[in-house]
């Protein structure tokens, strides 16, 4: 297995990173010359380091079925077929790309990574590289999530990392406040990293060579698809950023028209892809990142709680983004009631509890499956990746069976307002849902 690339099969290049107004002078890239090497080269396979491909094989390949109980609970019209990847010590398919990032920071010399997370999937997965790598590891975990998933802290501290909720007292942004956001707690990390000899700070979603490393949950699926002399017009992951989305779906696209669609499901309460517009944006609340050509409702509007935390992001990855605006892969806003009943559904069919992400996933899959989504069609089939159990989600199942659940979309003048005063890459945006 190696990983692949999507970029030499766009047909076009990415629009170019911007200055941030608020950095004096240029960008110093601070991550390692080979993941920048992954962002923007045109090779389309690259070797996994051995060290890497052994921790893969302690969980990957993941499994790959046809959900006949879950299609009989929603009424199916077609076969759905699950690609999980929730059976690793992170719960997640983030383990897919911190193993990596944290091989090639090591390489590098960084005695200490720190990172931002929301829901706490990429700040587990990162903590259980670190410890793979011999690195510390310091995580700035959405207050809110954290408070709603505290063993979620837990899990990393057994792993060995320092877990702090954010906004903290330990960053000048952090004593600003601002809410609870991925934004912000990403911001908490950037500045924190700064501050520090030897550290570094990671991301796990957005970037084009974390997408890169996720490629391996899509190969893998052409594989047992074929396997199972299986066939799907319908390629479904959840957006936050983008990486499980690009993992599971990218492998598919082959440049024409003759792939299956790939939809990607993301919150109602942050829905870049079907309600913002495509613009240069922040990627962190601190200012001091580069500006990416990215799908935004507004790096500074003010996201809903909700228990997708994994989804509040306001931007889609530059890569997805640009994919989205020449109409290459397709779009359904979900809302968190709809995505836990389709948890529900799959937990009391196919016995796996998915994380709230993932349930929007599942309901955009229900939706295209059962012919209620008129737009989408599955044909021979469809694809869906559940990129996590929900094993530490528990609290936000309680809430549905308890009827406690409300839905709070995007406010759309607030959106206009935060998008204001952005760049547009260009005045022709893709139609959206």
């Amino acid at each position: 297995m190696r990983w692949r690339s999507v970029l030499p099969r766009l047909g076009y290049e990415l629009p170019p990173d911007l200055t941030p107004p608020s950095a004096n002078g240029p960008l110093t890239p601070s991550v390692p010359l080979e993941l920048i090497r992954q962002s923007v080269s045109a090779r389309e396979y690259w070797d996994i380091p051995e060290p890497v491909a052994e921790q893969y094989r302690r969980y990957r390949p993941t499994p790959l079925w046809r959900a006949t109980a879950f299609e009989r609970a929603i009424g199916a019209e077609v076969p759905v077929y699950v690609k999980y990847e929730g059976g690793n010590i992170s719960g997640s398919h983030k383990l897919n790309t911190a193993l990596a990032q944290a091989y090639y920071y090591q390489r590098a010399g960084v005695r200490e990574l720190v990172t931002g997370t929301g829901a706490g999937q990429w700040g587990t997965a990162l903590a259980a590289a670190c410890a793979a790598f011999g690195l510390s590891c310091t995580v700035f975990m959405v207050g809110g999530s954290l408070r709603d998933k505290p063993y979620r802290g837990s899990l990393m501290r057994l792993l060995g990392a320092q877990v702090h909720a954010s906004p903290s007292g330990l960053t000048e942004i952090g004593h600003q406040g601002g809410g609870n956001s991925l934004a912000l707690a990403i911001g908490e990390a950037v500045e924190y990293a700064k501050a520090g000899a030897g550290r570094a700070f990671c991301i796990g979603s957005g970037e084009n060579y974390s997408i890169l490393h996720q490629s391996v949950i899509g190969q893998e699926a052409i594989e047992q698809l074929s396997t199972l002399d299986a066939e799907v017009d319908t390629v479904i992951g959840c957006v936050g950023a983008g990486s499980n989305f690009g993992g599971i779906a990218l492998p598919f696209f082959s440049g024409d028209d003759q792939g299956p669609t790939l939809l990607a499901a993301e919150s109602s309460s942050t829905p870049k892809l079907t309600r913002g517009v495509y613009a240069y944006d922040l990627t962190d609340a601190t200012g001091t990142g580069p500006m990416e050509a990215m799908y935004t409702i507004g790096s500074q509007y003010s996201i809903p709680a909700s228990h997708s935390a994994g989804l509040r992001f306001h931007g889609a990855a530059k890569l997805l983004s640009a994919m989205r605006h020449r109409g290459q892969i397709a779009a359904t806003a979900v809302g968190q009631r709809a995505a836990l009943e389709a948890g529900r559904a799959f937990a009391g069919s196919e016995l796996i509890v998915p994380a709230p992400e993932s349930g929007h996933a599942l309901a955009a899959a229900a939706s295209v499956v059962t012919g209620r989504d008129a737009k989408h069609r599955g044909g021979r089939g469809v694809l869906v990746c559940v990129s996590g159990h929900g094993l530490l989600d528990l609290a936000a199942y309680d809430q549905l069976l308890a009827g406690q659940l409300t839905d709070l979309a995007a406010d759309p003048e607030a959106v206009e307002l935060a998008t204001a005063a952005l760049t547009r890459v260009d005045n022709t945006l893709v139609e959206v849902n």
